[in-house]
């Protein structure tokens, strides 16, 4: 090694310790964490909020003892009821229709496919989670009864109403 190049090592060493001397000796102000105050307006806020909770307060405490409305005592369509002989009783009395019978709700059914074999066709019909293959002449739900099997649509007979209801095939989309 060079006389010249062991100088320079010697002096870089030297400065190097210096420069870490002088970082020990210098001291830092300790760190002091400032708590931010709140503002003025933020403490008049809590005043107002706090405020409004006890009027709400109040008010339902209040809405709590009112007393409930009454039911109307009259009717404000009819001025004056008066009592009619029972002939004219009779004559405004309204006349019963007939009780309409009670027709229970249709089922869910859809056509998924339809089936050929030479030249019986066979509905497949969905029925909720049930699949029913069925032909004509057979029942369906216990409702109805297959009418006409086509090449897109089935007809079912209502056994209870005698009205006729088409399932069709849908088109995909």
């Amino acid at each position: 090694m060079s006389p010249t190049r062991v100088a320079a090592y010697l002096g870089g060493t030297v400065l190097f310790a210096g420069w870490l001397a002088s970082a020990a000796g210098v001291t830092r102000p300790p760190r002091t964490v400032r708590v931010p105050q709140p503002p003025r307006d933020a403490a008049q806020l809590d005043a107002v909020a706090t405020n409004v909770q006890s009027q709400a307060l109040r008010l339902r405490h209040r809405m709590a003892a009112a007393p409930a409305p009454q039911a109307p005592f009259r009717n404000p369509f009819v001025f004056l009821e008066r009592n009619l002989g029972p002939v004219a009783a009779a004559r405004r009395a309204p006349v019963a229709a007939p009780p309409e019978p009670i027709v229970p709700a249709e089922p869910p059914l859809d056509l998924l496919g339809i089936a050929e074999e030479g030249t019986i066709r066979t509905a497949l019909i969905g029925l909720g989670d049930e699949l029913l293959m069925v032909t004509v002449g057979h029942e369906v739900a216990g409702r109805y009864r297959v009418a006409a099997v086509g090449s897109d649509v089935v007809e079912l007979t209502d056994l209870t109403t005698g009205a006729i209801r088409r399932l069709a095939l849908k088109s995909p989309v």
